[in-house]
This record gives structure tokens, C-alpha cells and sequence, in this order.
């Protein structure tokens, strides 16, 4: 059989297992191994799978993974997120809906110590997401509000999928840590103006509750507790940005100070949450090593088939512009996004596509950052909505799934409107890498 068919068949074949309810890790080796095995022999494709998962999670720069997901775990615990929300609410004051605001800046300073998107989410749904309903949000909105601003978190860096990203297609994890930058605060700048939008025209779903004023003294003296994050922030931005640190040393400097942060605020429990932190990490990184060398094994058995190469071949073929390109790309990972979690749906798609993005003369930071942003929209899209369900997991009794869906759905437009003005701008995300 023509190693091309044979390619085809593989990549039924894993959607097929994924589908089944097969781990993505689990998947990609069987079906790279089967693939390989069927062209050269087993033993010859085992040596080709061993070789490429040893090779591939030997990186030195796949440290900084289980260390972004330790910092942003003993970030929680140390209550960062409830104080960061807590003193930003003090600062919005009188904006009309102000606390959504302030959910939403506390998800972007949060998104500084912790690079992943249901994390963030969670925590607020539990930290802020009472807090508005007391003060006239409808549950839909303040829930909705939490598992989209989570989004932020995963493109502020550190952010998880931009280091998984780095090492699958072997571009500079420090520039696409640095890309998503502009992406995280244009999402905080388009929540922010809906949430002003429905406070002000829209007082059934945010009902105009009476704030205390504060005072510009009762303002400055909140100032100190920004520490921690704005610390961390010039440890991983200015650190990557002015050459003192490597992405992998800045992760685990800015760890180090979350963990002495800890100890000072929580004392005889932060030995507790450090030891939960570190299980749960450890949990977490076996899970996205073992999805990772998978994705290896099956990114060599699309080599060896010519299969990438036949599509890069195809898209070339097409003539296709850039931009119908990326607005396909965009409408394929929204679809993708929808139905399957961003770690698989990363390394299922990078093997295939990213040969193809050089010879297109497509930036390749600037599609790295944009897949990750449409990916992220899938979150707080049905049936998957990863973020929902998580949300809905930690918020009170009366919320239903159905009601963070409903709640989601405005935000989910107003990521889309970012699309469009990323493709239209692509400077924003390109001007940090």
C-alpha cells in the first residue's frame, strides 16, 4: 500500500482511539508505532519511537512546564488571586460594573504567576464570582464573566501551551511567552468594554448597586500588596525581555518567589499546600510529557508516510492568500477547540500544519500566538467548554452548566471580534517577538 494511504488510515485511526475515550498521549504512540511499524517493520519503528520520546522530553527547556504550573498552584493557594481581586475592586470604585472589572484585571495579574487558563478561572469563580451576584450581577453574567477571563491567563506568560508550542515545532518558547502579551491585554480591554456595555444599558443583567467610595489614601495604601504579582511580572517579562534569564531559569526564580511568598503568608500550612502543589504537578506534568512524546512519535510517522509534505504540497497548490488561509485555520481551530481540550488538539494539528507555515511566509510566532488565542475560544464553547464545566464544578448550588454556557456566550463574541482584529493587526502580537 502507498505510505500516503497508510498516513490517511493512521489519522482515522487516532480520532477513532481519541474518540473512544483513549488518552491523547496514548493515542498518538499506538497509532505512530502501527503506522511506522507497517512501512519499515516493528522493530524498526520501536527503535524510531524510543529514539524520538527519549530525545524529545530530555529538553531541557520542558522544565519550565512542571515549574509554570507549580508557581501558578502555590499562587492560589497563597491567596494571591483573593487579594489582587480584593484591591482592584478598590481602584475601579465607581466604573459601572466595576467589579466585573476588576475580575477581569485580577484574571490578567493573575495570568502573570500562572499560565493556565481553567486554573485561573476556577479561582475566581470561587474568589470573585459571589462577590458580583452580592452586588446585582445575574448569575449567568458573573460566572460566564469568570470562565472566559480565564482566557487571559493562559496568554499573559508564563503560559503553558506557548511553552508546549515551543518545543513541538522547536521555535523560541521566550518569544512566544513574549507574543502573548498583546492578544491577553487586548482580551482584557474587550471584556472590560462589554462589561461596562451591560452595566450601563443592559441594568437587568447587572443591576446598579451602590458602592462605597474610596478614598485616594484607602487607594495608594492597597499599592504594597501588588508586590507579589508585579515581582513575578519583572522577573519573567523583564528577565526573558532583557536577556538576564533563559524562559526556563525565569520560571524557576519567579517559582521561588511565589514559594517564599507562601511561607511567609501561610507559615505552618504552606508545607501542606507546597506538598499538594508538588503531587498535582507531578500529576499534571506526566500527563502532558506523555501527550507530548506522542505527538513526537506521530509527527515521525507523518514524515516518514510523506503525508506532510503532500498537504504542504496541497495548501501551495491551492494559491491560496495568507489571509484566506489564516481565516480557515481560525474557523478549523474554533471547530477543534470546541470539541477536544488545547494540549490535544496542539499536538494532533503542529505536525501537520507547521510545515507549512514558512513556505506560505506566514510569520511563524504570529500563527503560533493566533492558533492558541482561537484554541482558547473552544473552552467556553459547546460541547466541550472545558472552562465551564470547571467553573460550573466550583460555583454555588444554583448554577447550573447550562447557565455558564448562557453567561459565556457574550464573551465568546467578543473573542471572536479579537480574531478579526489580529488578522486585521497582526502587529500585536509580532511587536513583542
Amino acid at each position: 500500500m502507498d505510505p500516503l494511504y497508510v498516513g490517511l488510515s493512521g489519522i482515522v485511526l487516532l480520532l477513532l482511539l481519541v474518540g473512544g475515550g483513549v488518552h491523547i498521549g496514548i493515542a498518538l504512540t499506538i497509532t505512530g508505532i502501527l503506522v511506522m511499524s507497517f512501512i519499515m517493520g516493528f522493530d524498526n519503528a520501536m527503535m524510531m519511537a524510543t529514539s524520538s520520546m527519549y530525545y524529545n522530553n530530555s529538553s531541557f527547556a520542558l522544565v519550565t512546564l512542571p515549574l509554570f504550573i507549580l508557581m501558578g498552584l502555590l499562587g492560589a493557594a497563597g491567596g494571591i488571586s483573593k487579594t489582587l481581586y480584593d484591591n482592584l475592586s478598590i481602584w475601579t470604585g465607581k466604573i459601572p460594573g466595576s467589579l466585573g472589572i476588576a475580575t477581569i484585571a485580577g484574571c490578567t495579574a493573575f495570568g502573570a504567576v500562572c499560565g493556565s487558563s481553567i486554573v485561573t478561572a476556577a479561582v475566581f469563580a470561587k474568589v470573585s464570582a459571589p462577590e458580583m451576584r452580592r452586588h446585582g450581577y445575574s448569575k449567568k453574567i458573573a460566572y460566564g464573566l469568570c470562565a472566559s477571563a480565564g482566557i487571559i491567563g493562559m496568554m499573559i506568560p508564563p503560559s503553558i501551551l506557548a511553552v508546549m508550542y515551543g518545543i513541538l515545532s522547536g521555535l523560541s518558547v521566550g518569544k512566544l511567552l513574549l507574543g502573548g502579551i498583546g492578544p491577553g491585554l487586548m482580551i482584557t480591554l474587550l471584556f472590560s468594554v462589554w462589561v461596562v456595555y451591560l452595566a450601563v444599558f443592559r441594568q437587568n443583567l447587572i443591576q446598579p448597586v451602590e458602592l462605597k467610595k474610596f478614598t485616594w489614601k484607602e487607594k495608594i495604601r492597597t499599592i504594597p500588596s501588588f508586590w507579589p504579582v508585579i515581582v513575578t511580572a519583572l522577573i519573567i517579562f523583564g528577565g526573558i525581555f532583557g536577556g538576564i534569564f533563559s524562559p526556563t531559569e525565569a520560571a524557576a526564580v519567579a517559582t521561588v518567589a511565589i514559594l517564599v511568598l507562601l511561607v511567609i503568608s501561610k507559615r505552618r500550612e504552606s508545607w501542606k499546600y507546597l506538598r499538594e502543589g508538588l503531587v498535582e504537578t507531578a500529576t499534571t506534568s506526566a500527563m502532558i510529557f506523555l501527550t507530548m512524546a506522542g505527538a513526537c512519535v506521530f509527527s515521525r510517522c507523518l514524515a516518514i508516510t510523506g503525508l506532510s509534505q503532500k498537504v504542504v504540497e496541497l495548501i501551495l497548490s491551492a494559491h491560496m492568500s495568507n489571509m484566506t488561509f489564516l481565516i480557515i485555520m481560525a474557523i478549523l481551530y474554533l471547530i477543534l477547540g470546541s470539541l477536544m481540550d488545547s494540549i490535544s488538539m496542539l499536538t494532533i494539528t503542529i505536525p501537520i500544519l507547521n510545515p507549512v507555515i514558512e513556505p506560505l511566509g506566514i510569520n511563524p510566532y504570529f500563527f503560533a500566538v493566533f492558533v492558541i488565542y482561537v484554541g482558547q475560544i473552544g473552552i467556553i464553547t459547546p460541547p466541550f467548554g472545558l472552562s465551564v464545566f470547571t467553573v460550573k464544578a466550583v460555583a454555588e448550588p444554583d448554577v447550573s452548566v447550562e447557565d455558564v454556557f448562557s453567561g459565556s456566550m457574550p464573551y465568546f463574541y467578543a473573542l471572536c471580534v479579537g480574531v478579526v482584529v489580529l488578522l486585521i493587526f497582526p502587529q500585536i502580537i509580532t511587536v513583542f517577538t
